[in-house]
């Protein structure tokens, strides 16, 4: 048979304890036979006999019921010992399934908050880089706007400038943008 720990090698035990203890109750029975038949045959021999044989065998059975009773008890105890024994190893199961539940959470909320620097990073840097755009169209517009037009715009080469609608702000572009196309 495979040990499976500590647990089966002491419940191994108290099976052998059980065991012993039936044991000795059968050979409590065999002597409550034995004490049984000789007093039939001392009946036959005399009533003073059967009642000396009638007083030992008495005295023998409150002794095999006090070690039914004793064996009885032990049992109880040894079941009780059984019982704590693998509600205390239920427990460190469930103990130990917790601190795995934890750490799991802790490894998915970290991968979570390092995910979402690594986003917020890129957006900063989008931003950067389209607010740089931004100021760089800003300040071509203003060279050429404050230069002079040195050559006579012939009606046919002018063409309407179109019409260009504001973008609703939608909380993600920047200000800088629609500050921009507001001015356009």
């Amino acid at each position: 048979m495979q040990e499976t720990g500590p647990l089966a090698g002491s419940m191994d035990k108290q099976f052998e304890k059980l065991f012993a203890m039936m044991a000795e109750m059968k050979a409590g029975q065999e002597e409550m036979r034995v004490a049984q038949a000789g007093l039939e045959q001392k009946m036959e021999a005399g009533q003073e006999e059967m009642r000396v044989a009638q007083a030992g065998l008495e005295q023998k059975m409150e002794a095999g019921q006090e070690r039914m009773e004793k064996g009885q008890e032990e049992m109880k105890g040894l079941i009780d010992e059984v019982k704590g024994e693998v509600q205390r190893k239920i427990d460190e199961v469930e103990e130990k399934v917790q601190m795995k539940i934890e750490d799991v959470k802790s490894e998915i909320k970290g991968k979570f908050e390092e995910v979402e620097h690594k986003v917020q990073g890129k957006i900063e840097e989008v931003e950067h880089k389209v607010e740089g755009k931004i100021g760089d169209i800003e300040r071509r517009l203003s060279e050429l706007e404050d230069r002079p037009f040195s050559f006579s715009a012939s009606p046919q080469f002018v063409h309407p400038r179109p019409t260009v609608k504001p973008l609703p702000f939608d909380g993600l572009t920047s200000w800088a943008v629609l500050r921009l196309s507001l001015t356009l």
